[in-house]
């Protein structure tokens, strides 16, 4: 049996109400549009890609400002998508936890740097005097062994 709320227009984790057909249908249409816009979106960066290779003679400044333009607006069609503000929150974000970044000195990246040469140089080493050594004990081996 089916629990109801006694009051008909609150809900809860029980719903007094089952969800209605048209909020199925709005939600359908939406993500419809979004898929429609998407493919505009890729349809216009397309068209850019194209009409730089078509206008092969004219100026490259001219044919790149016109891929730029076509990226411009495929990305104003995203970003009237659920995915592209959602894209664009998590850029937003993202910039956001770089500038708490706390980036190194020049002096400590140069020390880094210099330490990193130092132990790539001191393990060429060890392991060219390891290679000589295997090298040495392999011809020891073959010689007394022939």
């Amino acid at each position: 049996a089916e629990r109801r709320s006694p009051k008909p227009q609150v809900g809860g984790s029980i719903p007094s109400w089952p969800a209605s057909e048209r909020q199925g249908v709005r939600v359908t249409g939406v993500i419809m549009a979004d898929k429609i816009k998407l493919v505009l979106a890729v349809l216009v960066l397309a068209g850019a890609v194209g009409a730089f290779y078509y206008f092969g003679n004219e100026s490259v400044l001219l044919r790149v400002f016109g891929i730029l333009a076509g990226l411009a607006v495929a990305t104003a069609i995203v970003y009237q998508t659920a995915e592209g503000r959602r894209a664009w929150s998590f850029l937003g974000d993202s910039r956001t936890e770089i500038r708490k970044v706390v980036w190194p000195t020049g002096k400590e990246t140069n020390q880094t740097t210099l330490l990193v040469i130092a132990m790539v140089i001191v393990v060429a080493i060890l392991l060219w005097l390891l290679d000589m050594l295997l090298l040495w004990l392999v011809r020891m081996l073959t010689v007394s062994g022939g």
